[in-house]
């Protein structure tokens, strides 16, 4: 429907997920995933001129279920896939900007949609060790099972890091599925559990480390970190008949989650430190159902209609934050119970004027209710929201090798239900604005190219606040810019990709302390470059650059740039694969992510207004050996 929509998979969804689950989602192009605070948190995400913190206006879905977490312990939007097992994943979806009618709350610049494989071509065992103490097996077989398939993966994982407090990361996690069907009808089934507990290394002061105080790999605190639990039910089924098509989906998820941080260090208490902990436990409901009618007459027009209707219901037993030392609760900053029931009314319709020229309409009917009920004060509340989303795509095909797209279309983003229902109250619901124009270009299968200029406006920007740990509502915002993405065959086995994006990024307002949004990431390069021989030999070459970033509203101050080389090679027989990957292969020590505010160490007496830095990870050596059976 656009130009910026695709898919990823094979051999570019597995260099993507070279390192594990967390990193799925960059395998979406123009999208950056970097880390400041132990494995096992979500990703902090940038695209598209924003920064997304851990979620925020990026939608992630996994087999149906979205991951971003409405009203969350550590930040509105919160997507942690932490829990996917790369192996068992099919492919990656991507829709960029709010133009698609099937998406809603969070896809104010996008959605990625994460699929599993039905089942294997044969079974597997794989063992991975790396420097810095990684350890990771994974284990995936499939079966015929009552006319269907039965698929089953396993993961586990240990982790020190790099750092020089050992990250300890513990990992499991598991996948059973049943599928079955034919080309008219499929059902699938899928239950996950996954859990993680880690020692976390989180961004220190820049100060430090000039004066020597501290190694770039050091931290202040020695206690924070998390644990996430997430188990999930879900459930997808569709029917072809005739010219309709029926489809349905319905999951559940129990989801807990404790984090420890410590930005500020001794800024608020000098003597037990600024330590605190974030908790989140809930129960989510959700479910779809849907029609499209094929070939159907509007205005003398070939003409699919689709209706949908999706419902989800996030029953949040504790949503809390604690003031805490060592991971020992001192005092209880706030602990809330949480209501968020979110519903949405879909239609969508593909025209085909002309053999030429399509054309999707669509629109969203969204609305929610908030309540919330402190567990600490006599603070309780209710919100209400409603609002209508118009959506278009027009595509329109030169030739067969070139097709030129226009769209626009409101998207928005749900706000905490606390700051919804009690004190000051913000919106519910803040709507985005989009608008873009592209091409995508094809040349037999050798080269696939797309490009387009986009624009996008919100309401109300939602920040990330680096001394809380959490997202606020904050001023509105404009931004607009450029992405470019190719892949090209070059023949004799070697392929080449391209991504390119370039974003200017300013709050609308007039306020005396500047435009410019803390974080964001204006230019964005990546390159890749392979080369494969026989069945199963490949050597492959990946350079990421992302610039220099401002780290408050004037712009005077920002981050440095960073950019790294990866290399993964790989071969085999029939029976047996091995893969090397060396990471960060020019041993850069540029930072992963950098924030701006005020800190106090031990020792100093007054509070410091400093750049916070979380430097990549160093040049490490991971190998893999799989067999097959």
């Amino acid at each position: 429907m656009s130009a910026s929509q695709g898919y990823v998979g094979g051999d570019d969804l597995a260099l993507a997920t070279a390192e594990g689950g967390s990193d799925l989602l960059e395998a979406v192009p123009g999208m950056i995933a970097t880390q400041h605070s132990g494995t096992g948190k979500a990703k902090q995400y940038f695209l598209r001129g924003f920064n997304l913190d851990h979620g925020t206006d990026f939608a992630a879905m996994v087999d149906g279920m979205q991951v971003n977490f409405p009203t969350h312990g550590h930040g509105q939007g919160y997507a942690d896939t932490n829990f996917v097992i790369p192996e068992m994943v099919s492919m990656i979806s991507y829709l960029k900007g709010p133009y698609y009618a099937m998406v809603g709350d969070f896809s104010s610049t996008g959605s990625a949609s994460i699929g599993f494989k039905d089942m294997l071509e044969r079974d597997f065992v794989s063992a991975s060790v790396g420097e810095y103490g990684r350890q990771r097996l994974v284990s995936g077989m499939s079966r015929p099972a009552a006319e269907g398939n039965l698929l089953f993966g396993l993961e586990l994982e240990e982790n020190d890091g790099p750092w020089v407090l050992d990250e300890n990361l513990a990992k499991r996690s598991g996948l059973l599925r049943y599928s079955a069907g034919n080309y008219d009808e499929r059902f699938s089934v899928t239950a996950m559990a996954y859990d993680s507990s880690w020692d976390a290394t989180d961004q220190i002061p820049e100060r430090a480390i000039a004066s020597g105080d501290l190694s770039i790999y050091g931290f202040v605190d020695p206690t924070v970190g998390g644990r996430t639990t997430r188990y999930s039910l879900s459930a997808n089924w569709r029917r072809d008949q005739g010219h309709v098509r029926t489809f349905a989906n319905a999951y559940s998820i129990y989801y807990d989650m404790n984090l420890w941080s410590n930005f500020t260090y001794f800024l608020e208490d000098p003597v037990n430190g600024d330590q605190f902990e974030q908790a989140d436990r809930r129960m989510v409901y959700g479910a779809s159902f849907g029609k499209t009618y094929f070939y159907q007459e509007l205005f003398g027009k070939q003409t699919n209609h689709t209706i949908a209707l999706q419902f989800r219901w996030d029953d949040i037993d504790q949503v809390g934050l604690y003031k805490t030392k060592e991971r020992h609760r001192l005092s209880t900053i706030r602990e809330d119970e949480v209501g968020v029931v979110s519903s949405g009314l879909i239609y969508e319709a593909k025209v085909d004027w002309s053999p030429k020229l399509r054309m999707h309409l669509g629109a969203r009917l969204d609305n929610v209710d908030h309540r919330s009920r402190s567990r600490v004060g006599m603070e309780s509340g209710v919100a209400s929201d409603w609002l209508i989303s118009p959506k278009t795509n027009i595509v329109y095909t030169m030739n067969d090798a070139l097709e030129w797209y226009a769209s626009a279309g409101y998207g928005f983003h749900s706000n905490d239900a606390r700051a919804a229902s009690v004190g000051d109250k913000v919106d519910p619901l803040v709507s985005s604005q989009g608008a873009e124009l592209g091409l995508r270009y094809r040349f037999e299968q050798r080269l696939n190219t797309s490009l387009s200029l986009w624009r996008l406006d919100l309401d109300s920007e939602l920040l990330y606040v680096g001394d809380a740990g959490e997202t606020e509502a904050s001023r509105p915002s404009e931004r607009w810019g450029l992405d470019w993405t190719s892949f090209a065959r070059l023949g004799s086995g070697f392929m080449a990709d391209l991504d390119v994006a370039w974003s200017h990024a300013r709050f609308s307002d007039l306020n005396p302390a500047g435009r410019h949004i803390p974080g964001v990431v204006e230019r964005k390069l990546g390159a890749g470059l392979s080369y494969g021989w026989g069945e199963k030999g490949r050597v492959s070459l990946k350079y990421r650059y992302f610039g220099d970033r401002p780290l408050e509203e004037s712009g005077a101050i920002r981050s440095r740039s960073s950019e790294t080389v990866n290399v993964t090679v790989r071969g085999g027989n029939e029976n047996w694969e091995w893969k090397i990957l060396l990471s960060n292969l020019l041993d850069s020590q540029d930072p992963d992510i950098s924030y701006w505010y005020e800190s106090r160490l031990a020792g100093e007496f007054d509070a410091v207004a400093d750049v916070h830095s979380h430097v990549m990870k160093p040049r490490s050596l991971a190998v893999e050996l799989t067999r097959h059976f």
